[in-house]
């Protein structure tokens, strides 16, 4: 399996892009595919750049990362109640190229702060708008106080009801497979 893990966040110690890792690594013998949203960096997004540029080569590259992945891990950081800039800005060019930018794959949305929020309101966003994206969510997970609940030295989430959803959410995935072949 090809998974294609990233934080949503332009932070250099994103601990999103430390999350939506450590969720990529619970899954056995899947090649993972771990981007920073830094390699992505583009001009914001306008109508008049596109007509006058055309669609970004990074918005291009970061499309194929996605047709070439079999699951999509996403963790949201929240910035003011919403996605960052970065995500947002990668986001609106890649969208340019097919509107369904996540292509009907598989996608576990997470979230994260170093808060009591989790970042929940990012991820309620980021649920409302998948049916648009044509992301399957096979589950959407919050972890309220990062460095209460994940080991840095290990690089592991230590919330058993965060990592009991994170199973829960790759058995689906299982399942949903298992339809799909049948």
């Amino acid at each position: 399996m090809k998974i294609l893990a990233f934080g949503a966040t332009n932070s250099k110690r994103s601990i999103n892009k430390m999350l939506a890792f450590y969720a990529a690594q619970q899954i056995e013998n899947a090649e993972i595919n771990l981007i920073d949203l830094n390699d992505y960096e583009m001009p914001i997004y306008s109508e008049e750049r596109e007509e006058e540029h055309g669609i970004h080569a990074l918005a291009h590259h970061f499309f194929n990362n996605i047709s070439e992945a079999d699951l999509i891990i996403v963790s949201f950081a929240e910035y003011n109640g919403t996605y960052t800039a970065a995500y947002k800005n990668i986001f609106d060019w890649a969208s340019r190229i097919d509107m369904k930018l996540f292509q009907n794959k598989p996608v576990l949305m997470l979230a994260t702060s170093p808060g009591p929020g989790g970042a929940q309101s990012v991820l309620a966003a980021a649920i409302a708008s998948a049916p648009y994206i044509a992301a399957d969510v096979i589950g959407a997970i919050s972890l309220e106080n990062f460095y209460e609940h994940f080991d840095i030295d290990k690089g592991a989430v230590t919330h058993s009801a965060f990592n009991q959803a994170l199973t829960h959410a790759f058995n689906t995935l299982g399942e949903s497979a298992m339809r799909t072949s049948q």
